[in-house]
């Protein structure tokens, strides 16, 4: 095998890739593999890099998500790295994530804090609100990773000029998530939030 481009170099459709050599059979066997992988990690490389491009000069990063095809993790947020992304997590022991259900069972934001406190030392948390409230109550019980999920583009400033009032606003990382669109994502950088996840 020999490479002829780098990863995230630009492309035209004339461009060639790689060129392989070998015997015929092999080559055959697996070259709709290799086609099918390939495609799919330049397609998210290059969405990837459209929504940085879209968020370009603002302070927002793109994240990506666990939303992953099975088996192909690492290549998906490799890809991702590739079109200038970053990675969010890897899996569900990189960090605690309080989403809306954990909140309900425990029976509030404070309380499903308080419950997994003795973990977020070692993992870190996150906790995923949906409106500002949920928001405050997080911030007061010591989160710092904040999820807003499908948050509209006003609450979601609302909630970057409440972290702006805080002592704490340096330590305070607000991210935006959930029907993230290339022609949306611009609107909520411009919030001024950290981080944009994406699951597209």
């Amino acid at each position: 095998m020999e490479a002829l481009v780098p990863d995230g170099a630009r492309l035209t459709g004339d461009d060639v890739l790689v060129r392989l050599s070998g015997l015929a059979r092999s080559l055959i066997t697996g070259e709709r593999t290799v086609l099918n992988l390939l495609q799919r990690m330049c397609g998210i490389a290059t969405l990837t890099d459209r929504y940085v491009q879209a968020v370009g000069g603002t302070e927002a990063r793109i994240l990506d998500t666990r939303k992953t095809a099975p088996g192909l993790r690492a290549l998906d947020k490799y890809a991702v790295t590739v079109g200038g992304g970053r990675n969010h997590r890897l899996n569900l022991a990189a960090m605690v994530l309080l989403k809306e259900n954990h909140i309900a069972a425990a029976g509030g934001v404070t309380t499903a804090i308080d419950a997994v406190r003795r973990e977020m030392a070692r993992t870190g948390h996150e906790v995923e609100t949906d409106v500002e409230v949920q928001t405050v109550e997080a911030l007061d019980a010591g989160s710092r990773w904040i999820m807003l999920d499908n948050m509209p583009v006003t609450d979601i400033e609302t909630v970057v000029r409440i972290r702006a009032e805080r002592a704490d606003a340096s330590l305070i990382l607000p991210e935006a998530s959930g029907t993230v669109r290339l022609n949306s994502v611009r609107a909520i950088a411009g919030t001024g939030v950290d981080l944009i996840s994406v699951g597209a």
